[in-house]
């Protein structure tokens, strides 16, 4: 009898102690799935986009390629824990080093996401602009494209497909990488609309002209001007020819009716071009803007130098600065001058 229980209890122990070694053995697995370091091997954080819509499995593929995860199936298993995996947070992400499969899930559900630092710079066209968002934020160019001519609030906003870029300020704004085609559009008017204050609008006013025409004149004066000191001097040229009722004879507006951004040298054969935006054969502003101007740019038309000059002629120096003159016969000398210098450089194009 005394022997059986001697037995007994060796089997009972024996028993136990398999237990608790399996149990140890599975508390070990679950504890190295949720706290084992996920990054397989480069030190620094690792930005990551997880497109919207994306499922577990497409998750996986972006963890798996930039080496964010070692093991697969323990991810898995910690998203599933965590009710991740039917509910994946689309964006852009910081993930720092050395993060374990617990954290890295907490970061991704929290939909923490690290703000893309937009950059809205100089652009010509509507497609360019669109381009410039895409390779910035998650929608295309086609869906911006899409925004610019159909949404609907561009018409309840005043705007048209030629006077849409007026609405768009160059500067650099914080977004979420997917931020939709249409939130940037409605994030980009309300930037628009904290631009111009009460003040910039009774400038605006002073000089005759609406948001959208010192707009498109700041266009033109960047076009003809890098310098930020000179141009103010030739807003205020256009803006004398406008009051006196003069064609604006902006060769900038010329080359971008042509399309051709390659010439340096404006032709008589050029002013001929069948365009709204030939400011030699119409008179007053284009229909819109020919570049994306910086803001310094529209400040210089609503603080236009006040003067007589109704002409001017880039330097023959080719410093980037201007020659001004009042009378067609003092310009006509500057432009002669100006002409030389071209031709000394073999510049017929």
């Amino acid at each position: 009898m005394a022997r059986k229980k001697r037995q007994w209890l060796l089997v009972t122990g024996l028993l136990l102690v398999v237990v608790i070694a399996v149990t140890a053995a599975i508390g070990m697995r679950y504890y190295r799935y949720l706290y084992h370091s996920t990054v397989a091997s480069s030190p620094g954080d690792k930005i990551i986009h997880i497109a919207t819509g994306s499922g577990i499995d497409q998750l996986v593929d972006t963890l798996l390629s930039r080496q964010l995860i070692e093991d697969e199936k323990a991810f898995r298993w910690v998203a599933e824990m965590k009710k991740y995996d039917s509910n994946i947070k689309p964006g852009r992400y910081r993930v720092p080093a050395g993060l374990n499969n617990d954290a890295l899930v907490n970061l991704l559900r929290s939909g923490k996401q690290e703000p893309v630092q937009l950059i809205v710079q100089e652009v010509r066209t509507l497609p360019e602009l669109a381009l410039l968002f895409a390779r910035q934020l998650e929608p295309d160019s086609a869906a911006f494209m899409h925004v610019f001519q159909e949404h609907e609030k561009v018409k309840e906003w005043g705007f048209n497909d030629t006077t849409i870029m007026t609405m768009f300020l160059p500067n650099t704004y914080e977004f979420y990488w997917n931020t939709s085609a249409g939130g940037t559009l409605e994030r980009m008017y309300k930037e628009y609309d904290r631009f111009w204050t009460r003040e910039r609008d009774n400038k605006a006013a002073a000089q005759g002209l609406n948001r959208r025409e010192v707009y498109t004149l700041a266009s033109i004066v960047y076009a003809e001007t890098k310098k930020k000191d000179e141009a103010a001097t030739i807003a205020g040229v256009y803006l004398n020819r406008i009051n006196r009722k003069m064609p604006l004879e902006a060769d900038p507006t010329l080359i971008f009716a042509k399309g051709d951004f390659t010439i340096r040298r404006v032709l008589n054969e050029d002013k001929l071009v069948d365009s709204p935006y030939n400011t030699y054969r119409n008179l007053g502003l284009p229909p819109g803007p020919i570049n994306m101007p910086p803001i310094a740019w529209i400040d210089a038309v609503l603080n236009a130098a006040q003067h007589d000059y109704i002409f001017f002629c880039a330097r023959e120096d080719f410093s980037g600065y201007h020659n001004f003159a009042a009378t067609l016969s003092e310009h006509n000398r500057n432009a002669a001058r100006y002409r030389h210098a071209l031709n000394q450089r073999r510049i017929y194009r």
